[in-house]
């Protein structure tokens, strides 16, 4: 609402057509902005959403229009009382689950960990990645959050804090491995039974006897990934069949892969079927598999009835508040909020961005135990700062600590794995290559993503460290971002910005 009287006569000047015009609108998800004098707003009292803006010049449309870009937050308080339902002292809460601090408020060196932004700009200005995004946090607050970049190689759009990433495989922990958490604490899945006490499609397969606890730590015998696409596209053209696929959602092709690409409906069982033919590895081997997480999706779903991205939504991500975090952003969010992942050629043959990269989650809908969530940073590090407390958070108790302890710690003596969750290697103080940088506590645990993500979070030093960028775009081919060891890079910088 622009140009009205700031006098309160005749409506402030509101024609009886504009206050109809006006209501009608609202019966919509809108955003109304009154621009002007506040008292103006009781004609909107049943709007779904209210800004005043006070003033209708060039300083406050431009303020406004970065709240709207999510760049400010809006901090006012009503100064007046508008009506009943819109009070002197009314405003938005703001839940600030970390805090934002200074960095010697939580024992780091700020002009050390400065050096993260210099890893940082040499990595976008030679083309690692074209932009990134760095949160770290300490004893429950975040000293650094920083974007650096471009959504893309063309520098058109600079990231955003707030930007929404696809974590990749940081989705098996953030997702699938927090499900199995939750539910083998409520003993409704036990880690010593098998695929076949909870999935009846593999109790006349090999798979069938795979234990659960086998399978979070990646030495089931599962194949590590399968291509599942690639029966679905011509070995010519390489372009997707009309027999799998429409251009539109249709009776039977409802699930979305990417844009204008819409698969048959029974191929999810068929993804199945596939990985139940595969040929097993011998036993007591490690082999980081997809497959194995897929397999663990399925398991939530059949327990709860709910699959992957809706349970937890429902247990973790609602009650915590992380409004960017869950599979299908485009749902949700409008495309310039979300990072773009690569153009890709070889399948779906477009600039993927708010679809899942990863082609086998994408076969899924977008909805996958192995990959398929985003987030921004923020909201991420809220469920790893409650895994760091213990399980509990703002006053709710997600998970017990004895469940978080037991499920962090070494779980393999052939590998470094914990339940689920990746860990340092277990010689990292002697060996060249130290993973994921050398001075990480025995007790970290984390995951990291091919699109060019990780978290890692270190109880000894009360420490979170994400990584969030989109390494892949505008190809999967450039190899520049693990020859110049970002993260890793960046995770040594934090080390050595530790005071006490």
């Amino acid at each position: 609402m622009h140009n009205y009287s700031r006098r309160p006569a005749k409506n402030f000047g509101l024609s009886n057509a504009a206050i109809y015009l006006l209501n009608g609108l609202q019966s919509f998800n809108t955003l109304t902005l009154y621009f002007g004098n506040p008292y103006a707003i009781s004609n909107s009292t049943n709007a779904p959403n209210l800004l005043a803006c006070y003033e209708d010049d060039d300083i406050t449309q431009e303020t406004v229009f970065d709240i709207l870009a999510g760049r400010l937050d809006a901090k006012g308080i009503l100064p007046v009382t508008i009506s009943p339902e819109l009070v002197h002292g009314n405003s938005i809460t703001y839940q600030q689950y970390l805090p934002k601090v200074q960095p010697w408020e939580v024992g780091l060196d700020a002009n050390k960990l400065s050096k993260i932004d210099s890893i940082a700009n040499d990595a976008v200005v030679k083309g690692a990645v074209p932009g990134c995004v760095v949160l770290v946090a300490r004893k429950g607050k975040i000293a650094y959050h920083k974007a650096f970049g471009f959504t893309n190689t063309d520098k058109k759009e600079p990231v955003n804090k707030d930007m929404i990433y696809d974590l990749a495989s940081v989705t098996k922990i953030s997702a699938t491995t927090m499900a199995i958490m939750k539910l083998v604490e409520e003993q409704k899945v036990d880690l010593e039974k098998t695929l076949g006490d909870y999935l009846p499609l593999t109790r006349n397969s090999d798979k069938g006897g795979l234990k659960i606890k086998d399978i979070l730590l990646h030495q089931a015998g599962l194949k590590s990934f399968i291509t599942f696409y690639k029966e679905l596209i011509d070995s010519v053209s390489g372009k997707p069949l009309p027999a799998y696929f429409r251009s539109e959602a249709t009776v039977g092709f409802n699930t979305r892969v990417a844009e204008n690409l819409y698969l048959r409906n029974d191929w999810k069982d068929t993804i199945y079927q596939r990985i139940l033919a595969s040929p097993l590895t011998p036993a007591g081997n490690y082999i980081y598999s997809d497959n194995d997480f897929i397999f663990l999706a399925a398991v939530v779903e059949s327990v709860t009835g709910k699959n992957i991205h809706e349970y937890s939504k429902q247990v973790f991500y609602d009650p915590l508040g992380m409004t960017t975090t869950g599979f299908t952003p485009r749902s949700y969010f409008p495309l310039n909020t979300l990072v773009p992942t690569e153009d890709e050629k070889h399948f779906r043959q477009q600039m993927m961005r708010g679809d899942v990269h990863d082609e086998g989650a994408s076969l899924f809908g977008g909805i996958a135990g192995h990959a398929g969530l985003f987030s921004n940073a923020y909201d991420l590090a809220k469920i790893y700062q409650m895994l760091l407390n213990g399980g509990s958070i703002n006053n709710q108790q997600f998970l017990q600590p004895s469940t978080i302890k037991n499920f962090t710690a070494y779980n393999s003596n052939i590998s470094r794995r914990g339940l689920g969750f990746d860990k340092p290697e277990k010689d990292n103080n002697t060996r060249k290559d130290p993973y994921p940088s050398r001075f990480v506590s025995p007790n970290t645990f984390g995951h990291t993503g091919f699109t060019g993500t990780c978290v890692w979070v270190d109880p000894d030093t009360d420490l979170i460290y994400i990584f969030l960028s989109n390494r892949v775009t505008p190809t999967r081919n450039n190899t520049l971002f693990g020859k110049m060891n970002v993260r890793p890079n960046i995770q040594e910088a934090i080390y050595q910005a530790i005071m006490n």
